[in-house]
């Protein structure tokens, strides 16, 4: 019984939307076939209104002129130069008698049975 109400509730709430939405594009359409009221003219600006005047900003007297040649700078401070400095060569291993030797590393990898697909017949 509730589906039934629902659905009847939103059937008048979807004709109601429709028959207001229709009913408003009538009435714009109306207004838009109506002819436009005339607007009145407006009066015009006259063109001989004064300019208003710009007051001047005052210049002071006194200020020195801007140079025209720069000024000669005082001589950089060099900087002295680093001694370079020879290291000896590195020692051979063959000069390390008692030193381990390093095992070698496998190249190849184990293979790991469920890791591996199956093997074709």
């Amino acid at each position: 019984m509730a589906s039934s109400g629902s659905s009847i509730l939103m059937t008048f709430l979807l004709t109601l939307t429709l028959s207001s939405m229709m009913s408003s594009s009538l009435a714009a359409r109306r207004l838009l076939q109506t002819t436009q009221p005339s607007i009145p003219n407006m009066p015009g600006i006259p063109g001989n209104l004064p300019m208003p005047s710009i007051p001047t900003i005052p210049q002071p007297n006194n200020v020195p002129p801007l140079p025209t040649s720069i000024p000669n700078l005082p001589p950089m401070p060099t900087i002295p130069m680093v001694p370079q400095v020879t290291l000896p060569p590195l020692p051979s291993i063959s000069s390390f008698p008692n030193m381990p030797s390093i095992p070698n590393m496998p190249t190849n990898i184990p293979s790991i049975p469920f890791f591996s697909p199956p093997p074709s017949n």
